[in-house]
């Protein structure tokens, strides 16, 4: 067992990370009018660096921009694709934590447009990143084609047909992997809470009707490997499957049984990042349907609350995942980021440190 030298790493990270409140005050009074653009955007910059920072200081192999110039880790993406726009706040929707369930609204997605992009839509946020990182190699994430066509109704007159319109979901990342590949980027994380989610029976109950529940998950498939076809073999990509994170809660429940032998069996990407923090993720079983040359990083260690799990826990639980999947082609991660919306999760930035310290230390161990 070595050390890999190619993303993903043993020990990674998700993509998000809590803003700091300089950034989420300067936020505030950009939302207030008391400042421009330009002035948030010098406050994002400052952000980032020290996150980059952070991130190096920690031994990880790989750093992101804590997803800083975001709202949201899907959304601001989302609606810069050209044909889609932000709709009304829909019905909101629960979420839950150990000890009480709170509420989330999401925007409608419209549909106004055939869908294109003018220009790499993270493009300068890649840019930034690279020109920043001094031993970590450059992430960047990207909510997965799944959250754009998902549950999207394009009206009749723009498409003739959904597969017309997955089809321009499917061009439109290809473009965007495309872009982002030219600017230097090698390791690319595509967020997807939609084959997740699949895996809740009671999720799949109230979405009966809504859509095709029984085989989303191999519509999802087929639309990422399509937008995938023409990356570059040095461009490492990764999906990460979400239950949810938004304010140290989540939307879902479920082991991966129900999605696992055509999903981890039929993505063609490099690597998978799994959610296993708890009981809700099931058991490692489905872990026998990863094909050889895969990739898995555990999500064994929870960014949802302060406490720091041991190594000895984190071990166990790698070695539980092992009798499935060769140890050798294990890493390991936080469930998800720490702040998929800019509020964050219930722990400070220290404590954020302190969970990549363990990180990297457990994989160190475990891993040489």
């Amino acid at each position: 067992m070595t050390r890999r030298a190619t993303p993903p790493f043993r020990a990674d990270h998700v993509g998000s990370l809590l803003r700091p409140p300089a950034l989420l005050a300067a936020r505030d009074d950009y939302a207030a009018g008391k400042i421009d653009a330009a002035a948030l955007a010098a406050v994002e910059d400052d952000a980032i660096r020290d996150a980059v920072r952070l991130q190096e200081d920690a031994g990880l192999q790989s750093a992101t921009d804590g997803e800083f110039r975001r709202e949201q880790w899907h959304s601001d993406f989302l609606y810069s694709i050209c044909g889609i726009e932000k709709g009304a706040l829909g019905p909101a929707l629960p979420v839950y934590k150990k000890d009480e369930t709170i509420e989330w609204a999401p925007n409608a997605t419209l549909i106004t447009g055939k869908l294109h992009i003018d220009k790499t839509i993270f493009g300068e946020h890649f840019t930034f990143l690279k020109n920043r990182v001094r031993t970590a190699v450059p992430k960047i994430t990207i909510p997965s084609p799944s959250m754009a066509h998902f549950r999207a109704d394009p009206p009749a007159a723009v498409y003739g047909s959904v597969e017309e319109f997955r089809s321009d979901v499917a061009a439109v990342y290809a473009a965007e992997v495309a872009g982002l590949y030219e600017l230097g980027c090698r390791y690319l994380q595509y967020d997807d809470t939609i084959f997740a989610f699949l895996n809740d029976p009671a999720w799949r109950a109230n979405m009966a009707g809504l859509v095709d529940t029984e085989h989303q998950h191999e519509i999802n498939v087929a639309v990422i490997n399509e937008s995938l076809k023409d990356k570059p073999d040095d461009m490492a990509v990764t999906v990460h499957m979400c239950r949810g994170n938004y304010r140290s809660a989540w939307f879902s429940s479920g082991g991966y049984d129900y999605v696992a032998e055509e999903v981890f069996g039929g993505l063609r990407v490099d690597g998978l990042f799994l959610e296993y923090d708890d009981e809700r993720s099931g058991s490692f079983e489905p872990l026998r349907f990863v094909p050889e040359g895969q990739i898995v990083v555990l999500g064994v260690m929870t960014t949802k609350t302060p406490e720091l799990e041991s190594k000895d826990t984190l071990k166990r639980r790698v070695e539980e995942a092992a009798k499935y999947v060769d140890i050798d082609r294990l890493c390991i991660s936080g469930q998800c980021g720490f702040a998929s919306t800019v509020e964050g999760n219930a722990l400070t930035i220290d404590e954020e440190r302190a969970k990549l310290d363990l990180l990297v230390e457990t994989a160190s161990e475990i891993w040489g």
